[in-house]
């Protein structure tokens, strides 16, 4: 075989091996794609955050409520308090949901997501929070449709409801309930009433909370707890 034969001859052969490794390659590349896409949406916690909080309500609405607001809740049985009870003590106890984070610093958020029947629910967390995540917000809305197809939050069981704000606040109550149980509101238009609180504490704390409340012919369909303390 001469020369020339001999070189032609290599690189053929140098050909077809570069091209199995290629196709190697682009076989194992389709797999992990494949794989990737097969995993199942809720493997992947994407959760929907807690719906956008208006603060500009907060400056709008004067703090005209004497009382303390947001101060306890509870899920069926299970009791907590605002800004003492941390993310984890509801995880814990529902034996469902994943803690999803988003943002940093004054902008970090913390939360809970459930769904049962029509109902949505979120709790979280922020910066005041601190490094254990207490409960500082609560969010409960009533969507007007089933959510039991949706995958993006877990079912609460419903030994955990009804979500029920200081002992006498939750979905469904008429609007005439809601201030015969709160008393009169700091605001209040056709679609939303607004509770605002602002109150001294010890050692020089001042409290402020919030229950925003969203209604559809006279019926509670959506409320807000929200509740900080500073220095």
């Amino acid at each position: 075989m001469s020369v020339t034969q001999k070189l032609t001859s290599a690189l053929a052969t140098s050909g077809r091996d570069l091209l199995k490794q290629e196709i190697y390659k682009g076989r194992k590349t389709l797999f992990l794609l494949l794989l990737l896409f097969a995993i199942p949406a809720d493997d992947c916690s994407a959760q929907t955050p807690p719906p956008p909080l208006d603060e500009h309500v907060f400056e709008r609405v004067p703090p005209t409520v004497v009382k303390r607001l947001a101060t306890r809740f509870s899920l069926g049985a299970f009791a907590g308090r605002f800004e003492e009870t941390p993310l984890a003590a509801v995880r814990k106890a529902v034996g469902e949901g994943t803690i999803q984070h988003q943002g940093d610093a004054g902008g970090s958020i913390y939360w809970l997501c459930y769904r049962r029947a029509q109902h949505r629910l979120w709790l979280s967390s922020g910066e005041l929070g601190g490094p254990d995540h207490r409960i500082i917000e609560i969010v409960e809305e009533l969507t007007g449709k089933d959510t039991g197809t949706s995958t993006d939050c877990p079912i609460i069981p419903e030994k955990f409801a009804p979500l029920v704000f200081d002992g006498k606040l939750h979905l469904g109550m008429s609007r005439s309930e809601v201030v015969k149980a709160l008393g009169p509101p700091s605001k209040s238009d056709a679609a939303q009433t607004v509770y605002s609180h602002k109150g001294k504490l010890a050692h020089g704390f001042e409290e402020t909370a919030w229950l925003i409340l969203r209604f559809r012919e006279e019926k509670l369909v959506s409320m807000r707890g929200v509740k900080t303390t500073t220095n």
